[in-house]
C-alpha cells in the first residue's frame, strides 16, 4: 500500500512538474538569448505587411480596410493583381507593384482562405518526406504552387528588372500559406538567378510573416541570407511541428490539437528531432516580436528579437490565448510599425558615428551569424547541412553582364501573359536532381547555378 502511494505520489509530481513548466513557458522564452535587430534590417517589414493586406482589397484607390496612416502606397504602381478566379487554385491571390521611390519590385501574397477549397487543397497536397528539393524536404504542395506562380510571372518580373535598369530589389513576401509559397519561390529563383536576368543573390529577399513550416532545418539555416521569417509573439504556426495538412484539418478544435501536440512532443528527444531529415521547420532568419510579459496584463512597448537559431527554432508549444490571434497580418502589421517607430527613436537618440559605419558593420555581424548558424548544423549532424566551407560558390555575388547579353535578344520579343514562351520552371526544379535505379531523387550537383 505504502509503496503504491509513494508511486502515485512521483506520478502526481512529475505531472505538476511538466504542468507548471508548460502552463509558465511564454513566447517571450524562445528568443531570450537573441540579439535586438537593428531599424535598417527590419524597416521594410510594416510596409511589406500593408503590401499583403492591399492583396485582399478590390480597389486599392478606394479601400475598405485600410490600416492606421493607410497603405501608404501609389495605385498607379500597382503592376498587376491576380484573384482566384485568375490563379484558378493553383496559388493563392497575389500582387505585383514597382516600388520607384526605394527602387523594388515587390510580389505579395495572401494567406490562407477559410472559404476557399483550392487553399486546402495546397495544404493537403504533401505528406511527411513527399517532397526532396536541393538535398533537403519541403512541402509539395507550397511548392508545386510556387512553381505555378513562376511560370506566370517570371518573364515579367525579368522584364520590369531589366527595364529599372537592374538596380532594383526583389522582394517577395507572404502571409501564413503565402508565406510558404513566397520562401520556396525565393529557395527556386536563387538557384536559377540567370532564368531572370541573372538578378544577384544580394538583391532578392523573402519575407515570410506567421511562416508556415515548409522547409527542413538545413534548409531553412542555408537560405537564412534571404528569407526573414517574422512571428509575433506567440503564433501557433511557426512552433507547431504537426504538418500544416493535420493543422487545418483540426482547424475547428485547434485548441485540443495544439494541447496534443504539445503533451507528444514532451516525450520526444531532441536530438531525434534534429535528425529527421524529413521535419518542416520555418524557413531562414527569425525575427520575434515581443510584447508580453510573464502574468503582466496588456501590451508592452514591442522589441525585435533577431538569430538563425539551428536548435531550439520555435521548438515549444505555447499555451496561450492569443496563439491565433498573433496569427493574423492585422495585429503583426500594428505591433512591427509601433517597434520599428521605437526604433526610430532610439536611432535618433543615440546615434553617435556616422550611418554608413553602422550599416556596415551590422552586414558584416549578419553574414558572420549565418556563416555560424551553417557550422552549428554541420556540428549538430543535422542531415544534409553544408559547412561554410561546402557553400556553393553562387553565395558570392559576381557580375552578372552575360546573362544580360543573352537576354538581349529576348527582350525585343513580345511575351505572351502566360509566359509559355519563357522559362518552364518545372523543368528546371526537375533538373536540380537526377534519380539512382531505386527511382529516388538525389541533388545533381552539375545543375547549381554558376
Amino acid at each position: 500500500m505504502s509503496v503504491s502511494c509513494g508511486a502515485e505520489c512521483v506520478v502526481f509530481l512529475g505531472c505538476s512538474r511538466w504542468a507548471w513548466k508548460r502552463c509558465t513557458y511564454v513566447g517571450s522564452n524562445d528568443s531570450e538569448t537573441w540579439s535586438l535587430a537593428t531599424h535598417d534590417e527590419f524597416e521594410p517589414v510594416p510596409r511589406v505587411c500593408r503590401l499583403v493586406l492591399a492583396v485582399y482589397e478590390t480597389d486599392l484607390r478606394h479601400p475598405q480596410f485600410p490600416p492606421d496612416g493607410g497603405y501608404r502606397l501609389n495605385p498607379d504602381w500597382v503592376l498587376k493583381s491576380v484573384t482566384y478566379e485568375q490563379t484558378l487554385g493553383r496559388a493563392p491571390p497575389y500582387l505585383i507593384y514597382v516600388d520607384h521611390d526605394r527602387k523594388e519590385i515587390m510580389v505579395a501574397i495572401r494567406g490562407l482562405n477559410l472559404a476557399k477549397e483550392s487553399d486546402y487543397k495546397t495544404l493537403l497536397n504533401n505528406r511527411l518526406g513527399m517532397e526532396m528539393f536541393d538535398e533537403g524536404y519541403v512541402h509539395h504542395g507550397l511548392l508545386k504552387s510556387a512553381v505555378w506562380l513562376l511560370n506566370e510571372e517570371s518573364e515579367t518580373l525579368r522584364r520590369v528588372w531589366e527595364e529599372t535598369g537592374r538596380d532594383y530589389q526583389m522582394i517577395f513576401a507572404g502571409h501564413s500559406l503565402g508565406s510558404g509559397v513566397a520562401a520556396l519561390l525565393t529557395v527556386v529563383l536563387v538557384n536559377h538567378r540567370d532564368k531572370l536576368g541573372g538578378i544577384p543573390r544580394s538583391k532578392v529577399r523573402c519575407y515570410a510573416l506567421a511562416p508556415a513550416r515548409c522547409m527542413s532545418l538545413n534548409l531553412a539555416v542555408k537560405y537564412a541570407d534571404v528569407i526573414h521569417s517574422i512571428v509575433l509573439q506567440d503564433d501557433f504556426l511557426p512552433r507547431t511541428p504537426t504538418p500544416l495538412e493535420d493543422i487545418f484539418k483540426s482547424i475547428f478544435c485547434l485548441p485540443c490539437l495544439l494541447f496534443l501536440v504539445c503533451l507528444r512532443d514532451t516525450f520526444i528527444p531532441e536530438g531525434r528531432k534534429l535528425g529527421d531529415p524529413r521535419r518542416l521547420y520555418a524557413p531562414g532568419r527569425m525575427y520575434h516580436i515581443v510584447e508580453r510579459k510573464f502574468c503582466r496584463c496588456g501590451r508592452f512597448p514591442p522589441e525585435v528579437r533577431t538569430a538563425i537559431p539551428v536548435d531550439g527554432r520555435f521548438e515549444h508549444i505555447i499555451l496561450s490565448c492569443n496563439a491565433t490571434s498573433d496569427h493574423g497580418i492585422v495585429w503583426i502589421e500594428r505591433e512591427s510599425e509601433k517597434a520599428l517607430k521605437i526604433m526610430r527613436e532610439n536611432k535618433s537618440e543615440t546615434i553617435t558615428v556616422p550611418p554608413r559605419i553602422q550599416k556596415l558593420e551590422r552586414l558584416q555581424t549578419l553574414e558572420k551569424e549565418h556563416k555560424d548558424a551553417l557550422d552549428r548544423a554541420v556540428s549538430l549532424n543535422i542531415p544534409h547541412a553544408v559547412s561554410t566551407a561546402d557553400e556553393p560558390i553562387e553565395i558570392k555575388e559576381t557580375d552578372t553582364e552575360e546573362p544580360a547579353v543573352a537576354g538581349k535578344g529576348d527582350t525585343s520579343k513580345p511575351k505572351s501573359e502566360s509566359s509559355s514562351r519563357g522559362t518552364n520552371w518545372d523543368d528546371v526544379v526537375e533538373k536540380l536532381f537526377k534519380r539512382t535505379e531505386s527511382g529516388n531523387l538525389i541533388l545533381n550537383k552539375e545543375s547549381d547555378t554558376p
